[in-house]
């Protein structure tokens, strides 16, 4: 699986760091959408689903933890740890994150406001999903032979 990963120009002297993050810049999308992950308590996972068109970048602003992202096909961990380094996460991929440490700050910033029936909850329908998108772009390349 190809995962995205940002990396933010950090800007910093001796009084501390700053990160800015524009759209369009750094950010390849328009920002509609900006909340974030805390008190998670230990042992808890959050997620567990995928969306159909929205697009994330999620950032550990403060501690750390992971996120498993899965296309359907493959799956791969990566840790957040840092608050200048994140991940782009496109549209059906599921995730779940989880592994927080007690002072976890995860930061998403999203392509569109919360809308439920961008969701996909449920894993089967969500592999369901994958295969059939996989099975037309197949029969697509097909007729282009």
């Amino acid at each position: 699986m190809n995962i995205e990963r940002f990396h933010a120009q950090q800007h910093g002297d001796s009084r501390g760091q700053l990160v800015a993050l524009e759209e369009k810049s750094e950010i390849p999308f328009d920002i509609k959408r900006v909340y974030y992950i805390y008190d998670t308590k230990e042992g808890v996972r959050r997620g567990f689903h995928a969306h159909k068109s929205l697009k994330q970048l999620l950032i550990c602003v403060n501690g750390a933890c992971k996120v498993l992202l899965d296309n359907g096909h493959e799956k791969e961990i990566v840790i957040l740890d840092k608050p200048y380094e994140g991940i782009f996460v496109q549209s059906n991929i599921w995730r779940e994150m989880y592994d927080f440490t007690p002072d976890a700050v995860l930061l998403v910033l999203a392509s569109e406001i919360y809308d439920e029936s961008d969701y996909i909850r449920d894993y089967g329908r969500f592999l369901e999903l994958v295969n059939n998108k996989d099975d037309m772009c197949s029969k697509e390349t097909e007729r282009e032979v």
